[in-house]
């Protein structure tokens, strides 16, 4: 309406006072959509900080709960210690309390936290009794209380049948993607239906890095792909207009229910739903004002969306791809419009069935000259043969986007509105050659580039703020996962519907799904390998700010011809120095390694070299990503050799970084078995890969390449170590090893404390040159075991700012006071040990 407002004009210029009443009407509805928002969050937090509920959390009182779910059960793995048991975090109404003093019926949302497999089974709609204690909520979140569950819940209800045959087809889909490799069977259920539940973690990680983590969520690509396809069927089939829009409509709300409505699921439906009724009604479709109205409304009717980082990625890239992306697109292929097949059939689909307006106002509504944004030969919804084609553009738009690494990560996505692109877009300057030849892409190539171009670039500054970095190989990666999206969503999405009735063809239908989710997958690990693919950016506001600087700096810049050579031929000489001359002067790893001890964060991994492409390693860090690409980095693809010192989480839970895509020899594990929870845990994990465990005695050797290997601790005829509590226990049960070159030696101590530094130091008195300083640098040490090393270099891996304050200044200081150089993890990054010209030396790789 606005823009109908602006192009209201006589010959002589805009009419008298229209102006005034423009800005009149922009105040006015600017106010009231404030206030319209401000009342609805107020009333929201009036309602969920006040009561008997946050009265009773405040207290952390005991209750017997009635919760009506409201969301999917996620799970939350263990990070080992005493914890041994996945956690369960479920959204829910609390409608019934109860106290030994009173019984309450009340009507408020909760979060869930439980634990046991009996919650993985559950479906939103579901009411449950519990028994609980109440927790306040943390500050900020739009619930109540926190519900810390108790014991198994009791069922009340079955689900809604709505839901329960979403959760049919879900789980149908899961079943028919188990004869599919096992990252393609995660990939393919989060990419059709939004279930991450079998996502590998390395895969969430590498699209993460690759600006493809959108793909492991559903969102508005996704919805507008399977409308599309309900669409071009619709109309092979010779169904009216009306009817070809309803049954969009219908599809696309069943398609949200079975993938759950996420942030920008909601959203893209609110803008397709709109989208389907102007098309049944032949009216004009505006994605502005259609994102606008469904911003409004999601806001109103839930406030929480407000703080969502992926709802603001998904409006972002929306909003990018309405106002950038057809500017930009008309730049690459010049301004002259060709008229395609898919928009003959979209235009003769308008006329045939769309009643003709003989009204001016009309007829320049509906001309070539339609504002920004304004789709006015409907390529979203308004015919079938065409519609398929260019929903690739919402396709494309969609791949560009970053998850989030909160909760919200996997809740971003584009429009399906992102059709806008086959509208006319307003002139503009064709791209030219330096003789003024004019430089065209092919329309198809254009509208990919600026539709993954403008996403981008809008979801940027939201990016800086969440994360902290700028994804430099993400509009590449997009461009080329971005063809595998619709027909894996397709295949996926069909196969969902038949694996109820006939599980058989789902599993055929998923074979050429998996193959397009592969694509995505090779696509993913190509852009993570490729350097410079993610800069590091500060964060935050002073991260925004700074972005904000350097866009003003740039526009100028770039607008210029010669500034822009200038910047360009800057841009092209630092690249080459940073792929070129800096991996030449300063390579890693570096040559002659012998040992590298990973920058895992608060834990260890270490890897010693063997043959070429094979490396022993000495525990896992916590992480299994940052254990793998460390691996990586080192050509690492077969461990013939696993050492874990004890089976605490932070030098075994990156073992799935270890194992995957690489043989494991065998697994060498503490004779003492003081955890034997964790230990069983481990003792699981490698008797579903068929690698052996070992608990050899001490004085075991292996030669492997330049490393010789010897077990120097425990010795179990010694007996138990002792400690101080059951964590020091579980740390002087660490397998301790000594490793030989023909250069120098090194001592593995695990997390050793004072009782088996002092037995070890007693029995054997190792000596080394490099000392892998134990348990972080901690304070618990034996000053005379240190001093009879004798190491003139002391490794130690620790994560920067940690919370248990290692490494301590005092151990520091005791290493240097004997003469030992100190290097550390959290400042240098990984430290290699190498052979420089028979001698060792440490290089580190940097921060």
């Amino acid at each position: 309406m606005l823009r109908r407002i602006v192009s209201v004009r006589t010959s002589s210029g805009p009419v008298p006072g229209a102006a005034r009443r423009l800005w009149r009407n922009v105040g006015i509805a600017t106010l009231t959509c404030v206030a319209a928002t401000s009342a609805s969050v107020a009333l929201r937090v009036h309602a969920v900080s006040t009561g008997p509920v946050v009265a009773l959390a405040t207290r952390g009182a005991q209750v017997t709960a009635q919760i009506t779910l409201t969301d999917d059960p996620k799970v939350r793995r263990h990070r080992g210690g005493r914890f041994t048991q996945d956690r369960i975090v479920v959204p829910a109404t609390l409608t019934l309390l109860q106290t030994p003093a009173t019984r309450l019926a009340v009507d408020t949302p909760v979060i869930v936290f439980a634990q046991g497999p009996e919650w993985t089974r559950l479906l939103p709609s579901q009411r449950l009794e519990v028994t609980a204690r109440l927790a306040q909520a943390t500050p900020g979140d739009l619930i109540s209380a926190v519900l810390l569950v108790r014991g198994p819940p009791h069922v009340l209800t079955a689900p809604s049948w709505i839901q329960a045959t979403a959760g049919t087809l879900r789980a149908g889909l899961r079943t028919a993607a188990d004869v599919l490799p096992a990252d393609q069977r995660g990939l393919l259920p989060g990419l059709v239906v939004g279930d991450v539940s079998r996502m590998d973690r390395q895969l969430t990680a590498d699209l993460t890095e690759a600006g493809l983590s959108h793909l492991n969520a559903v969102s508005g690509a996704n919805l507008a792909i399977v409308a599309s396809a309900v669409l071009a069927v619709s109309r092979l089939a010779g169904l009216p207009l009306a009817l070809r829009a309803v049954l969009a409509a219908v599809a696309m709300i069943a398609f949200a229910v079975v993938a759950r409505p996420s942030p920008s699921v909601l959203r893209a439906l609110l803008m397709g739903l709109t989208a389907a009724v102007a098309l049944g009604t032949g009216r004009t479709k505006d994605g502005v004002a259609a994102l606008s109205v469904s911003i409004l409304l999601l806001i109103l009717f839930d406030p929480e969306l407000a703080h969502s980082y992926g709802f603001a990625l998904s409006v972002s890239a929306t909003a990018g791809i309405l106002l950038l992306a057809p500017r930009w697109r008309a730049r690459l292929t010049g301004p002259d419009l060709v008229e395609t097949p898919a928009n003959a059939a979209i235009h003769a689909d308008s006329n045939d069935e769309r009643p003709v307006s003989t009204r001016a106002s009309d007829t320049g509504r509906h001309s070539h000259s339609a504002p920004r944004g304004a789709a006015t030969s409907d390529p979203a919804f308004g015919g079938g043969v065409g519609s398929a084609a260019v929903f690739r553009g919402a396709v494309a738009s969609d791949s560009v986007l970053r998850g989030a690494v909160t909760v919200d990560r996997a809740f971003d996505g584009a429009a399906t509105s992102d059709d806008v692109l086959a509208s006319p877009a307003p002139p503009s300057d064709p791209v030219c050659s330096p003789r003024g030849r004019r430089l065209r892409l092919p329309r198809w190539v254009a509208e990919a580039v600026a539709v993954s171009a403008a996403a981008q670039v809008a979801v940027t500054p939201v990016l800086v703020l969440m994360s902290g970095q700028l994804t430099l190989v993400a509009i590449p990666a997009n461009l080329l996962a971005g063809p595998a999206v619709a027909p894996a969503t397709i295949l996926g999405f069909v196969a969902a519907l038949v694996a109820p009735l006939w599980p058989q063809a789902a599993q055929w239908l998923v074979i050429p799904a998996g193959y397009a989710v592969g694509w995505i997958i090779m696509v993913a690990q190509w852009a993570v390998g490729v350097p410079l693919a993610t800069l590091p950016w500060p964060g935050g506001l002073p991260g925004l700010g700074l972005l904000v600087i350097a866009v003003a700096v740039a526009i100028p810049v770039l607008r210029r011809r010669a500034w822009r050579t200038v910047a360009l031929t800057m841009a092209g000489v630092a690249l080459v120095v940073v792929l070129v001359v800096r991996p030449v002067a300063k390579p890693w790893p570096p040559p002659n390694w012998l040992m590298v001890v990973c920058d895992v964060g608060q834990g260890d991994g270490i890897v010693l070299a063997a043959d070429p492409g094979r490396g022993i390693v000495v525990d896992t860090g916590p992480d299994p990503v940052v254990m793998d690409r460390c691996l990586r980095r080192l050509d690492v693809r077969d461990v013939p050799l696993l050492l874990l010192t004890h089976p605490h989480a932070d030098h075994v839970d990156g073992l799935p970084g270890v194992l995957k895509n690489r043989h494991v020899g065998a697994v060498i594990v503490s004779p003492q078995r003081v955890a034997p929870q964790e230990s069983s845990r481990i003792a699981t994990i490698l008797a579903r890969y068929r690698i052996p465990e070992w608990t050899p005695p001490s004085g075991s050797r292996w030669q492997l390449g330049p490393s010789e290997v010897t077990i120097l601790a425990p010795d179990p005829a010694q007996g138990k170590a002792g400690g101080q509590g059951e964590g020091s226990l579980i740390n002087n049960a660490s397998v301790v090893a000594r490793v030989r070159w023909r250069a120098g030696s090194a001592l593995l101590s695990g997390d050793i404390e004072t009782e088996a530094q002092d037995e070890l130091l007693r029995r054997l008195a190792p000596r080394a040159d490099i000392l892998k300083v134990p348990h972080h640098g901690s304070r618990r040490l034996d000053p005379a075991f240190f001093a009879s090393v004798g190491a003139r270099a002391a490794l130690i891996s620790v994560g920067a700012d940690n919370d248990y304050g290692h490494p301590a200044p005092s151990t520091i200081a005791l290493l240097q006071r004997l003469g030992a150089r100190v290097y550390r993890t959290d400042q240098s990054g990984d430290l290699a040990v190498i052979d420089q010209d028979g001698r060792l030396a440490v290089v580190a790789r940097g921060p």
